[in-house]
């Protein structure tokens, strides 16, 4: 299955092209290919919500020579009529021979593909790389499995684990590189989160500034009405979400959403106004709150080499008796960023 590995890799990194713009729909890209030349044929992927699978585009983009063929897929293909016709029925009609599928597809509006094609006739192999593709597509998985966004914690510290001085001082922790790598991975997400304590003490922009680069929405929570409305976050170059109980007179660009101290619901209500996918950048306070509440699946934890001593911490209130019952970060990766360590790891894998 080496074979298949790589180009189910090139599947992968072809869906990455969507950049987001195939957001709610999951990152899909497909190959087809020849066996008896060991030549790829043609490739695609879905470029834009709405708009034609990844299968689609690589049938299409084959000029017919698809008979007797593989087609490779990083999701299972679906088999339903939601914006586009089902894929099934065009695999089918063009003639394949075999299907390489890296996973298959949670939504169960859309999955069930592989067994159609196996009912024609079509070989299917399942599994090629399904880490990379479940990995390719969490914010997906998270939405489709439990209706929420896929939410991030961004946290800056010292070696001794602070993210200011007692006095609240804080910029800068971690050097230019480190700073640069936050605005790319803002640039990721459809949405940053802030709470008050941190907008009041820094007064933040909480855009990206980097060309050619949207700035995400704002979701600003502050339940106890702290903020006043000229601070940055409030600025209409960015679509906002006041998480606020306070009934106020509010610029149109900004949406109010109330919070009656129950997180799940408050996640739930976001994913129904759109919101996929979240980057948290906030305090000790709302970073333990969000931990406390199991609502966090990813940290990017960026480490300076400083010492503070006294100092305010990340996170606090997490009290353990165990050293196993403690939170346990998975698939971990460390990246160097000149004398700065950036940790990177799962509290949840989908």
């Amino acid at each position: 299955m080496m074979k298949y590995s790589k180009l189910m890799q090139k599947c992968i990194n072809l869906a990455k092209k969507a950049n987001g713009k195939n957001m709610p729909n999951p990152f899909v890209g497909a190959i087809v290919y020849d066996e008896e030349k060991k030549e790829i044929i043609s490739s695609g992927y879905h470029k834009k919500y709405g708009e034609a699978h990844a299968e689609v585009n690589a049938i299409k983009n084959a000029n017919g020579n698809t008979i007797g063929k593989t087609i490779l897929v990083s999701l299972e293909p679906c088999s339903h009529y939601g914006k586009t016709p089902p894929c099934t029925d065009l695999i089918i009609k063009s003639g394949f021979k075999k299907c390489i599928i890296a996973m298959l597809d949670p939504n169960k509006k859309a999955s069930g593909g592989a067994e159609i094609l196996k009912n024609a006739g079509i070989e299917v192999v399942e599994g090629i790389l399904e880490k990379e593709a479940r990995e390719l597509n969490k914010v997906f998985l998270k939405n489709i499995l439990f209706k929420k966004p896929y939410v991030m914690l961004k946290t800056a510290t010292t070696l001794d684990g602070k993210i200011a001085l007692l006095n609240g001082k804080s910029k800068w922790i971690t050097n230019e590189k480190a700073r640069l790598k936050v605005q790319k991975l803002r640039s990721k997400y459809q949405a940053i989160m802030s709470a008050s304590g941190t907008i009041l003490a820094d007064n933040p922009k909480l855009n990206v500034r980097l060309k050619n680069k949207t700035s995400p929405i704002r979701i600003i929570f502050d339940p106890n009405n702290k903020i006043p409305l000229n601070y940055n976050v409030f600025n209409n170059d960015a679509r906002v979400i006041l998480i606020n109980n306070s009934k106020l007179e509010l610029p149109k660009h900004i949406e109010q959403l109330n919070f009656d101290g129950n997180f799940d619901k408050l996640f739930k209500e976001l994913f129904m106004m759109g919101i996929c996918s979240i980057m948290v950048e906030a305090g000790c306070g709302f970073n333990s709150e969000l931990i406390k509440a199991d609502e966090i699946d990813e940290i990017n934890h960026f480490i300076a080499p400083k010492i503070f001593g006294d100092g305010l911490n990340f996170v606090s209130g997490l009290n353990y008796n165990e050293i196993n019952d403690s939170i346990q970060l998975k698939n971990i990766k460390v990246e160097q960023i000149e004398d700065n360590l950036l940790i990177n790891g799962k509290i949840k894998i989908y």
